[in-house]
Order: structure tokens, then sequence, then C-alpha cells
């Protein structure tokens, strides 16, 4: 993901393999969307297989068994997976963590097994191989596990088949005894010419692909706007007009009057733009009625369903890694649907989808105290604040219909890492009446509402920017003089010059921030002087209205710290 011609970064074991499995989907509903057929003669230009490598540490994470299971039910016929039985792990043999059986493991996810092959003999793995691809061109095909028994560290006289070969280097006398037992007497690090040669797939790569760019003109000739089409998904471009477009919907959403949910309004952000871009593949982990993540025309995809829409069960780790894999492989922009409070199953392929840059949305929906009954299991409180520290990720907490689609729209515009979408599922109300705003939230935090010569400024974001705007009424009404601003995300608009920075908040004047989660993030911005109304607790079970009061989120408690920086009093 991140070096050229290396296809993803798996560090954490067990994310590759959801992320093939990602990358198999990819390639299937690309297939059935672009493949032809002309006079009998097919034009297939997506037409490739997905191979794993894996070890042990792999399967133990569970994260394999998320994606292996779905792998098999959506039937991915052309994902291989090479596994490397060598029954070793960092803490030495496997026998005490690990007994399962794994043959019998994929064979009830439905993948096609072929176990006990001899890893060391290259005519027993070419068999295999050959037996798995012939296998994936049937009807019934299916993902195939090759199960290759192997000695870790095979051909070192004193460390084969232990662990201290696992990750540790085997020293000097070892790799002296280790290149007498295997007759080797090449210097180090040098190639002799013959093996180059016999590795080097350069000559046979370049083949390959003049082959595929000449199929590609001809379907060019046959399918000229299919051709283009394909070509722009795969390059990662949004489509001509889509700034016009945007320019249409964001009147619409200003102009609603309704209070509404985000995590509504954002599903009628996706009911706009996602007929702008067929490249849009959403889902949700088993929450979406919840998620509000399918939009109008959206078809569900299953096994023998190509749609734009995936129910990814209970899997939100599988979902997350899953998605990476589509960005990974190109053509498609995935999206993905959870509570909040679970994006802790998913944070490190998250993590990773910011490490590498990687375009993929998340949509978290009932991102606080908010969602009421549920109690503190499924209330957020740490999860908005965390999500913000890792690198890359552009967290957005929309207040209205207009900030939502906003996000929604940087969100797909986004190049170069991935974005969180944290939504309530409380009714908010309206806080924009035009679209002249649009420009100043891309920038992830704007003065909302501006006074003369203000005497403090009131932050607020997401659900409780409506609280700012109520404690700024209550101010004024004892001649207080507050600035609001929202802020959206934080780190668009850490991104922003100084300029604009200091002009929203600029630093002489005291600041209090509000967000009904954990209240540390926020001091960055109000520093010393300033205060922040937050949650530094876990939540309880109650109806929403009675929560904010419960924990002091209220325009009354905010307007109280705002006289209590500038010196007037509580």
């Amino acid at each position: 993901g991140v070096t050229p011609g290396v296809e993803t970064t798996t560090g954490p074991l067990g994310q590759g393999l959801a992320n093939a499995v990602g990358m198999a989907l990819a390639e299937k509903l690309l297939a059935a969307e672009f493949n032809r057929e002309v006079q009998g003669k097919r034009l297939d230009i997506v037409n490739h297989f997905t191979w794993v490598f894996l070890g042990d540490g792999c399967l133990m994470e569970g994260i394999s068994h998320e994606a292996c299971s779905l792998a098999g039910t959506l039937r991915l016929s052309k994902l291989i997976a090479i596994y490397d039985d060598n029954g070793i792990s960092i803490d030495g043999r496997v026998e005490g963590w690990f007994t399962d059986d794994t043959p019998k493991r994929f064979e009830a996810y439905g993948w096609n097994v072929l176990a006990k092959v001899n890893g060391h003999d290259t005519d027993a793995v070419d068999a295999a191989i050959r037996a798995a691809l012939a296998q994936a061109q049937q009807a019934d095909g299916r993902p195939t596990l090759i199960c290759c028994q192997t000695v870790i560290g095979k051909g070192a006289p004193n460390k084969a088949g232990t662990h201290t070969v696992h990750g540790a280097a085997l020293g000097a006398q070892e790799v002296a005894a280790t290149r007498a037992a295997l007759g080797w007497d090449a210097a180090p690090f040098e190639v002799p010419e013959d093996i180059a040669q016999a590795w080097n797939a350069c000559e046979r790569g370049a083949e390959f692909e003049a082959v595929w760019r000449e199929r590609m003109e001809h379907y060019r000739e046959a399918f000229p706007i299919q051709a283009d089409e394909f070509e722009r998904r795969i390059r990662g471009d949004l489509p001509a007009g889509w700034k016009t477009s945007l320019a249409e919907i964001f009147p619409t959403v200003a102009h609603n009057p309704d209070a509404l949910a985000t995590r509504k309004a954002s599903r009628n952000a996706l009911d706009a733009l996602a007929p702008l871009l067929p490249e849009l593949f959403g889902g949700s982990a088993d929450l979406t009625g919840s998620n509000l993540t399918l939009f109008k025309g959206g078809v569900r995809a299953g096994r023998d369903q190509l749609g734009n829409h995936l129910s990814y069960g209970v899997r939100e780790f599988g979902m997350a890694a899953m998605m990476n894999g589509m960005a990974l492989h190109g053509g498609w922009l995935p999206y993905g649907g959870t509570f909040l409070t679970f994006s802790d199953y998913s944070r490190n392929a998250i993590r990773m989808a910011a490490l590498m840059k990687l375009r993929v949305i998340h949509v978290f929906t009932h991102d606080s105290i908010g969602l009421g009954e549920d109690g503190p299991t499924h209330q957020s409180v740490e999860h908005v604040p965390s999500l913000r520290l890792i690198p890359n990720l552009d967290v957005w907490r929309p207040a209205d219909g207009l900030e939502t689609a906003v996000a929604w729209a940087c969100a797909i515009e986004r190049r170069d890492g991935p974005s969180a979408l944290a939504l309530s599922r409380q009714t908010l109300p309206s806080l924009h009446q035009q679209a002249a705003g649009e420009a100043d939230i891309r920038r992830g935090g704007y003065v909302l509402a501006a006074v003369e010569s203000p005497q403090a400024i009131i932050l607020g974001t997401g659900s409780e920017t409506h609280l700012a705007i109520q404690a700024q009424a209550l101010l004024a009404v004892e001649g207080v003089r507050v600035n609001v601003v929202s802020m959206p995300c934080s780190s668009v608009f850490d991104r922003q010059d100084s300029a604009w920075k200091n002009a929203v908040l600029p630093q002489q004047i005291p600041a209090v921030a509000v967000e009904a989660a954990q209240p540390d993030f926020w001091h960055k911005y109000v520093g010393r002087e300033g205060a922040v109304i937050g949650i530094a607790t876990f939540g309880e079970s109650a109806p929403a209205t009675e929560l904010y009061r419960y924990f002091g989120i209220t325009a009354e408690h905010v307007a109280a710290a705002v006289r209590q920086c500038i010196g007037e009093g509580v």
C-alpha cells in the first residue's frame, strides 16, 4: 500500500487475508459490470485471481474467521490462499494454543480445501495450484485454501523447525552451517545469474500486459463509453461535472428547515450523491436500518446478486479490512457503517487505511449519550476523541444537514486518506438556512454565528453545536458578546493556514468547548484559561434529554462556563 509494487501493508496478522477478500470481491463486482461478449467472443478486461500467503498466526486472529466466513458465503472463487502450515509461532510450537482442524474449519466456511500438500515439493504445490484454478472455473466455484506443510527454517542444521528462526537472525555460525548444508557458495547478497533469470518475471509480465492492452483497445472500439468509465474509476477520478452537481445539491439541503438526526441527513446526502458515483459501494455490519447506509435505488449484494451495498453481518473488523482491500484494488469507493462504540472493533483496520492513505469512508452512527436507553455499553464517550488521534484520519462530526452533506463531499473527494463520519441518533435543528456556508464548512472549523467585538468564543461540534447557539442567546440577554464556532472536523481545520485559524479562534479571546464526549482533546483549542464541557465517565441508561441534563451538557452550563472564563461570575 505504501511501497510501489506492494499491494498492501499487512503488519498486523490476519489483515492481509481480509484485504484479499475485499480485493476478490472488488474483482468479481467489476468483472460483472464491465466484461462483455461480442459475437460470441469474450472481452474480459477484468479477469484476475487474488492470491494470499498466510501462516498459523494469521488464522489465529479473529479477523480471519470474519473475512473467510464471508468469502465462502459470497463464493469468491477467484480467491486462492496458500497456508504455510509450519506449526510454529513466536512463542514456540503451536500445539499448546492452536489445535484447530484448519481444513475442516474452511470446509465449513464453504471453501475448496486442498490439504496436506508438501510445501517443499514444487511439483506438489504446482499441482495444487492447477487444481485450485480449475475448480475456480466451475459454475459452483469456491475460494480455495491450499494447506502446505512446511518446516520453518528448512536447511538450517540446528534451528530448522524451531521458533528461534521465526523472528530472529540465524547468527553467523548458523548461517555458515546452513550454507554448507545447502552447498551454497555464492557471496553474501549475490544471486547467481541463472537463478536470477529463472525468477525474473519482468518479460512474462510485459507480455501479459501487452495482451491485456490489446484486449482493452478492442474493448474500447466496441464500448467506448464503458472503456472511459472503467479507466476513470481505476484512476480514482471523480465524474465530470461533479462540482456542478454539488452546487445544485447543497442549496436543496440547506433550505430544508426540518430538524433531523444527522444519520438521516447522511442518508439524504447519499440519496443525492450516489446517482453521481457508480463506484460507491456501501455496507453495514448488520445495522443497515440503524446506520441508514442503503441509499435510494441501492441494491443489496450477495452470492448471486451483484449490487452496491453489502450486508457484512456482525463483522466490524472484517468489514473495515475488506473495505481497505476494495480501495487498494481500485474501481470502488467503499463505505461501511456501524455504531460508533463498535469502532473499537474496526480500529486497527482504520489505522492501516490511514497509514496507507486509502480512500475509504466509515459511517459511525449513535455517536453519544444521545442514543439514550441502550446505556453505557453503546454510548460513545471516548471514541471520537480517540479516533481523532489517528494520524491522517479525518473525523467529521457534523451538526446538521448541510454540514453532513459537506462532510460526505469532502470524504468522497479526499484521495490521500480515510474519513469517518460520527452521526447522531437524535434529532437536531437545522443551523444553516443557505448554502453559502459550504466553503467555510469545508475548512473544518469556522465562525457559525458572529458578533461585534466578542468577549468569548463557544466552540461546538456535532450534536452539541446547537447548544452553543442557545448559550450565545442566553448570554446576549445579559449583554455578553460571544462568537459561536462550529468545528465539524478538527484535522481539516488544523490543515488551514494561520490566518484562517487565528481569525476563527483568536488566541487572545477566551474559549469554551462543548462536546458530549471525553473532554481532554479540546484543551488544545481552548488553552489553560478556557473550559471544556464534556463527559469524563461512562454513560447511563435513560432518555437522551435526561442524560444531557444529568451530565451537564446544556446551554445553561455552557453559559456559566463562559461567564467564569471572562470573570463575570457564575
